[in-house]
């Protein structure tokens, strides 16, 4: 086992990064050398005062605006970059940090298969990686694992498919202020709509990720691929930390999506998302209905939390990430996700 720990930096440290950084700092084998984030409140200050936690290093980690000068003073081995939910957004910064020597592990949903949307980007992301010898990775808790992976891992025993439907009914309570406004959370219905028509309303982003990654791992053609969104609205006030809808506003929203499998296998994924569902006594959970030999139906009751599943997927696939072969990596290209209990550094295959 290699005596140094893995040297981790942390973009961006809202609701996810933060959570991260909570995360590595209760394992062993872990250095989180810097953080940075352009939120002017936090720049300057220590992430061990922002959290509320005591400090287990021998040296302080104060954010940072600076990317470039973060890199250049602390070289990471790994960075979390939780900073985008689209390719073309996270490509500049996941792009910078390959050339500066580090892997990649992406939040953003998008990049759990970013050849769907963006298979030019995609391509030169895995070249880029290819040449600095480094691994990029975009996991999460949904694209990454509840609509997607779990479901490919279930039809490993079963001999043949029939039909494919996936629900997850979830709070977006544990997020932060850009999933609030990308989901209309607090708007009113012409709000929404107006901010819909233009543009302006991404909901889920993930459905053609999570289709073209089964699809693939089935070794399947997609065909037919079609997904809606509509507003979810409160009948009661509600507020979480980061959002707050008032009664008639919108809290969330209804997404779905179809897809067709070799033009026999029918795909149907089901995602209605909003912030405290308890306030009307909805109930959350992940399901997983496989039609076929045998047939199979998961449920997992309440879901697996969305906030702290995509913190815990990004953490724990970091020795993955740095056991790879280089180049642009999806969920079903590395080994299964499993949390780490012991000394990270032991899951490591080389020094």
């Amino acid at each position: 086992m290699r005596k140094e720990p893995i040297r981790v930096a942390i973009w961006g440290f809202g609701a996810m990064g933060s959570g991260m950084a909570r995360m590595i700092l209760s394992k062993q084998g872990f250095d989180i050398v810097g953080v940075c984030d352009m939120f002017p409140e936090i720049v300057g200050k220590s992430i061990f005062a922002l959290l509320n936690v005591p400090n287990p290093y021998k040296h302080d980690v104060i954010i940072q605006s600076d990317i470039e000068a973060l890199l250049n003073e602390n070289h990471p081995e790994v960075v979390l970059c939780a900073t985008d939910s689209f390719t073309k957004g996270a490509y500049p910064k996941i792009k910078l940090l390959l050339e500066k020597g580090c892997h990649v592990i992406s939040t953003a949903e998008e990049m759990a298969f970013p050849q769907a949307n963006n298979p030019i980007l995609a391509a030169s992301l895995d070249q880029i990686a290819k040449c600095h010898q480094k691994v990029v990775l975009g996991t999460g808790v949904n694209p990454g694992m509840m609509m997607d992976l779990l479901a490919i891992a279930l039809t490993g025993v079963m001999t043949d498919i029939e039909s494919i439907e996936i629900s997850r009914i979830n709070s977006l309570s544990p997020f932060g202020k850009t999933v609030m406004e990308e989901q209309g959370v607090g708007l009113s219905l012409p709000e929404f709509h107006a901010k819909k028509q233009a543009g302006q309303i991404a909901g889920h982003v993930g459905f053609k990720e999570s289709t073209q990654m089964i699809s693939t791992a089935l070794g399947t053609k997609l065909s037919d691929f079609q997904q809606n969104m509509d507003p979810i609205v409160t009948k009661v006030d509600r507020e979480s930390f980061y959002g707050k809808a008032d009664k008639g506003h919108v809290c969330g929203v209804a997404m779905k999506a179809s897809a067709i499998l070799d033009e026999r296998i029918p795909l149907h994924l089901n995602h209605p998302q909003q912030i405290e569902p308890h306030s009307e006594g909805i109930q959350t959970g992940d399901y997983i209905h496989l039609k076929g030999k045998p047939a199979i139906h998961m449920a997992i009751t309440p879901e697996v939390e969305g906030g702290l599943g995509t913190i815990a997927i990004c953490v724990n696939m970091i020795p993955h990430v740095m056991n790879a072969k280089p180049g642009l990596k999806t969920m079903i290209d590395l080994p299964v996700p499993r949390a780490i209990i012991g000394d990270v550094r032991q899951l490591l295959e080389t020094e």
